[in-house]
């Protein structure tokens, strides 16, 4: 199968950098994970998703898994650090995960505390929304803890929608894009 007749599997989703005003997408890659160490330490970052800050050494395991992609065929792990373009300093990452035959993508976002605040979160997230829309994935969703105020706030800004349905304790959050069956 190509990757016309199967999209989830084109690696162009997760190989292709983004740039936005201020920052640069680039792919994630395992030698990413010493900075990336520093900037995902602050144990504030898991009072929503759970948790805690995992070891160098425990980020290099997982950003081996995230760059040697997902083990189901039909599913794309894209992942990308955050850098800032003034310095090029790692400052958070993105993710999607793309199923669905390369139409739906789960998207999330992490900026590090001293980066937060910004507007960082809602410049990478709308980058990748755009990135998305671009590579043909036609629904777009997130899920965001109902009391983290400012990732509701990042959602709503990158084109995000809540349904109000909870899942796993998290607001089910959507975007459908042009071309998307409704």
């Amino acid at each position: 199968m190509t990757p016309e007749e199967n999209p989830a599997r084109d690696t162009a989703v997760r190989d292709t950098a983004v740039r936005t005003r201020r920052l640069d997408l680039t792919p994630l890659a395992v030698a990413d994970a010493d900075e990336m160490s520093e900037v995902l330490a602050d144990p504030a970052l898991h009072l929503f998703i759970g948790g805690a800050p995992l070891s160098r050494a425990e980020l290099l395991a997982r950003y081996g898994r995230l760059a040697a992609g997902s083990p189901d065929p039909a599913t794309v792990w894209a992942n990308w650090t955050v850098r800032l373009r003034s310095d090029g300093r790692a400052a958070g990452t993105v993710q999607a995960t793309v199923t669905d035959g390369g139409r739906t993508a789960e998207i999330a976002w992490v900026i590090g505390t001293p980066w937060q605040g910004r507007g960082f979160a809602v410049e990478a997230a709308t980058g990748l929304v755009g990135l998305l829309a671009d590579r043909g994935v036609r629904t777009v969703l997130a899920h965001v803890h109902p009391d983290h105020a400012a990732s509701a706030a990042v959602a709503r800004a990158a084109g995000l929608t809540s349904t109000g349905e909870e899942e796993d304790g998290e607001i089910r959050w959507e975007l459908r894009l042009p071309g998307a069956a409704v």
